[in-house]
């Protein structure tokens, strides 16, 4: 995380409380150590920011420093808290990081009887820590940006079979399906639409070729062959 979006989570994590936020607190919320949390909160207060408190004792924003709250009902909360979970265990490191992000800012300036209700939900994603999911989060990476790219991708794969096959494929979308990805692209040596499981992918690289999706070779192109134009999308 870069230290301008530190600064800036900091502030956003202080907005709206009654009491002091513990420095503990924002140092396991920002992945970070207690000496980083204590330069960051001396800097902003150098720089003019009113935070009060003191290492040992913890922060707050002085009073008339605040921002109004966002208008969620509590069921609204409860399923961006749950949601950003769901990201957090099933999608890559940087949509995950996101996740972590947008959501202590949506808490930071929530009235305290809704930050609690996010406190409460009892829904979760467990993360499990490993190189294997590690690994799998780092692919998830670099499938998402291949497609924000339009980067063509070399892949090694293997079918439901154990057939092994080298493809290039023009990548178009990634889809969740309660349990595994798929990747939507156009295959070149099939030349046509194809779905691959990124757990099948032995070896994923980019390419400095940038392809043009055309009528025929687009996302709604894909989505129509493959019968998902009828489904909620989201």
């Amino acid at each position: 995380m870069r230290r301008a979006d530190r600064l800036f989570l900091i502030i956003h994590a202080l907005r709206g409380r009654r009491t002091a936020l513990q420095a503990r607190a924002l140092a396991q919320t920002l992945g970070v150590s207690l000496r980083t949390v204590y330069r960051d909160v001396a800097d902003l207060q150098l720089s003019g920011v009113p935070i009060e408190g003191e290492a040992g004792v913890g922060y707050v924003l002085r009073k008339g420093s605040d921002i109004p709250p966002l208008m969620f009902t509590a069921n609204e909360l409860e399923a961006l808290v749950v949601g950003s979970r769901f990201v957090r265990a099933f999608a890559g490191t940087q949509l995950a990081e996101s996740a972590q992000s947008a959501l202590l800012k949506i808490e930071a300036v929530l009235p305290p009887e809704l930050r609690e209700r996010a406190t409460r939900t009892r829904i979760f994603a467990p993360v499990w820590r490993d190189q294997h999911r590690e690994d799998f989060a780092a692919l998830i990476d670099r499938l998402h940006a291949a497609i924000l790219g339009n980067r063509v991708l070399r892949l090694e794969y293997r079918d439901e079979s154990g057939n092994a096959s080298t493809r290039e494929v023009e990548p178009l979308c990634l889809s969740f399906w309660g349990g595994k990805w798929t990747l939507g692209a156009w295959c070149r040596l099939r030349q046509d639409f194809r779905n691959f499981r990124p757990d099948r992918i032995a070896a994923c690289v980019p390419s400095d070729e940038v392809f043009v999706e055309t009528d025929e070779r687009n996302l709604a192109a894909y989505l129509s062959a493959v019968g998902v134009g009828k489904l909620d999308l989201g």
